[in-house]
């Protein structure tokens, strides 16, 4: 997919937040803690808001990334992949003296997440003033995507911008989430895993014995679609018009968890610029992390919209 002009009439989507360089281990047998495992290491583009962005493009959304890179190899890598993916990088920034955001994570021999590093100190720079010079263009989307990554005072000058287009925010992890909370009323939909909806709403699923008092809470503070990930269970989703779990029926064994929740937020994005009711959402996201957790990339190359689909059919017989 080319990169278009914004002067075209096609819709596009604004991804906010962080790209970098993923560096992901996996055991191949049984991990030994405090050891030298023998194993497989991948090195992949990566960041949240880069992974969405590139799996939007894929499911064939023009869309613009605003993140930054350090003056480095990785940020030179990140940048050549990102045209090559057709993802828009005009409006990102190069920074001299910064060092490209760096993920290290590894997996268990399930490929589940079991511990990781991130070093993202650039991502402080995705300041009010970088949205500021870039406000046009976030006020033209048809969708504002944003990760946690971004400080508070980011978040809270994005929101406060005055951009009436829906905002979906993903929350990233139980440290960061809580830079969203007292924005909320502005979110239009959030993505959260079980933990981090705990954190946000100070409702421990275990103590109300339903989701339904958690949802209720996101949505009397605003947001008004919130999709909490189960992991291998699937996904809690609700709106004002309806609410329940889609379970996860991933036939296939797990190669990597790293870009599932990447893949499910732009699968949110694509659903409701393509004005899917929330449930067909949550199908269809689920889906999309379902052929993200299919390759050992972070990225799925084959993603697509097919691809979504036929793995929907799959599932969900439809």
């Amino acid at each position: 997919m080319n990169n278009a002009s914004l002067d075209s009439n096609e819709p596009y989507i604004v991804v906010i937040g962080g790209a970098s360089i993923d560096v992901c281990g996996r055991p191949a047998n049984a991990q030994n803690m405090h050891d030298s495992n023998i194993g497989n290491v991948i090195t992949s583009p990566g960041g949240v808001a880069r992974n969405i962005a590139e799996n939007l493009v894929r499911l064939g959304v023009r869309t613009k990334l605003l993140s930054v890179v350090g003056a480095d190899q990785f940020g030179e890598i990140l940048l050549t992949q990102a045209n090559a993916a057709g993802i828009d990088v005009s409006d990102m920034v190069r920074l001299e003296g910064q060092k490209t955001s760096t993920y290290l994570s590894v997996l268990d021999r399930t490929a589940d997440l079991l511990v990781a590093i991130n070093d993202m100190k650039i991502v402080d720079k995705l300041d009010a003033e970088f949205l500021q010079h870039r406000l046009k263009i976030i006020k033209q989307a048809a969708i504002v995507i944003a990760d946690t990554n971004l400080s508070e005072s980011a978040l809270a000058y994005l929101v406060k911008s005055g951009s009436a287009n829906p905002l979906i925010v993903d929350a990233v992890s139980i440290t960061k989430a809580v830079r969203i909370k007292p924005h909320l009323g502005c979110v239009h939909t959030l993505k959260a895993n079980l933990l981090e909806a705990e954190v946000l709403c100070g409702i421990k699923l275990s103590a109300c014995g339903t989701f339904l008092k958690m949802a209720q809470w996101f949505h009397d503070s605003g947001v008004k679609r919130i999709f909490i990930t189960l992991g291998p269970q699937g996904v809690f989703y609700s709106d004002a018009y309806d609410h329940g779990i889609v379970e996860s029926k991933l036939k296939n064994p797990v190669t990597n968890a790293s870009g599932a929740g990447d893949a499910f937020v732009a699968a949110v994005a694509f659903a409701w610029f393509n004005e899917q009711e929330v449930k067909a959402t949550a199908e269809f996201a689920i889906s999309a992390a379902n052929v993200a957790l299919s390759h050992s990339a972070t990225v799925n190359p084959d993603m697509s919209v097919s691809t979504v689909n036929e793995m929907r059919s799959n599932e969900y017989g439809e």
